[in-house]
């Protein structure tokens, strides 16, 4: 049975799968559905994502509006980047809170970031990245919040960080309090 740990943040579930080495290599479970079944999180993952990054590129922090909201179970399939999420439940003790973990290819973790979080990661290493989705994607619905910004206080923990034009742009976490409509 993989090892599961709560975090700080209620709903955001880190994973470690139980591996087993020998001479040939490895061999793990990289998913099973009654490690969150145990926990009461049932999703029904719909979509699988996997990007290239290379070191020093920051992707985020994004999320789906409702009714495309998606849960997203992540993990690194080579390489190495620091995970982030943001509580954006508006209704939560913890909104705009956030918590990090280092998903990479030595421990096989995954993260588990329910709906109503925006997501993003930096890359340290050169990394394969790949994540299960609860909902399809959904251009219209796509919304993000400004990864830099000063009141979320995140340490990416790279310097001169690759950053697409739509990232650069996003509203600060003030500006989306402000907004009217939720996730």
């Amino acid at each position: 049975m993989a090892e599961l740990r709560k975090t700080p943040i209620e709903g955001l579930i880190e994973i470690f799968p139980r591996i087993f080495p020998d001479n040939r290599g490895y061999f793990f479970e990289s998913y099973r559905e009654d490690w969150l079944k145990s926990l009461g999180i049932e999703e029904n993952w719909v979509q699988d994502n996997q990007s290239f990054s290379q070191k020093g590129t920051v992707r985020g922090l994004h999320f789906q509006r409702t009714p495309h909201a998606q849960a997203k179970l992540v993990r690194v399939i080579s390489g190495k980047v620091l995970d982030v999420a943001v509580d954006l439940r508006k209704d939560s003790p913890t909104f705009g809170k956030h918590f990090s973990t280092i998903l990479d290819d030595q421990n096989f973790n995954l993260f588990y970031v329910p709906k109503g979080f925006a997501h993003g990661f930096a890359v340290i290493e050169d990394a394969i990245f790949a994540y299960k989705c609860s909902n399809f994607y959904n251009k219209e619905s796509e919304g993000g919040i400004l990864w830099n910004d000063p009141m979320l206080g995140i340490d990416w923990g790279v310097s001169s960080p690759i950053i697409s034009e739509k990232d650069k742009y996003w509203p600060t976490l003030e500006e989306f309090k402000n907004q009217t409509g939720g996730l």
